[in-house]
């Protein structure tokens, strides 16, 4: 009977340990999704974003968000892309190469009658990107980076910015 209290002490001990080692793992974990707020960019003036990595380290991921810009008419944009982060040696810094497009439509609105929609009011920018991200030890992600815009009727050279935060 006097072994009982031991073992029970071994047990909670070893379930103490594995708490213990398991909560200052997850500390440390690569964080892998972000929301952020970007001026330029793939939602070509002004968008909020979702961005996933696929991966358990920096590497592939996929974004999605909405934005709007106003030029003679109120244009709503949905940018989404792929991107790959190259660790630098700072392992917070990335080189951040991604490939994006942005559907655009002219009156912001996402439906309208069939009508319409046959008259242009919406269409696809392609963007390509090349920039600096950092993370920082807050869990605070910034980024800047050129940011071609093309489409059916134009090339144009653009840049972006974003700052949002890391979970």
């Amino acid at each position: 009977m006097s072994d009982k209290p031991l073992i029970m002490k071994h047990q909670l001990l070893t379930i103490l340990a594995v708490f213990i080692a398991v909560c200052s793992f997850g500390q440390t974990a690569f964080k892998k999704n972000d929301v952020y707020l970007e001026a330029g960019g793939a939602g070509l003036f002004s968008s909020i974003n979702y961005e996933r990595q696929l991966t358990n380290k920096p590497g592939l991921g996929a974004r999605i968000g909405i934005g709007f810009y106003t030029e003679k008419a109120f244009y709503l944009t949905i940018p989404v892309g792929i991107n790959y982060l190259f660790k630098l040696k700072n392992e917070k810094s990335f080189i951040d190469a991604g490939l994006g497009a942005s559907w655009t439509r002219i009156d912001g609105k996402l439906f309208s009658k069939a009508s319409s929609s046959s008259n242009g009011d919406h269409f696809v920018n392609f963007v390509p990107s090349i920039g600096y991200r950092r993370h920082t030890s807050k869990d605070v992600m910034w980024r800047i980076g050129l940011t071609p815009v093309a489409n059916k009727n134009t090339l144009m050279p653009w840049l972006g910015a974003s700052i949002g935060k890391r979970f």
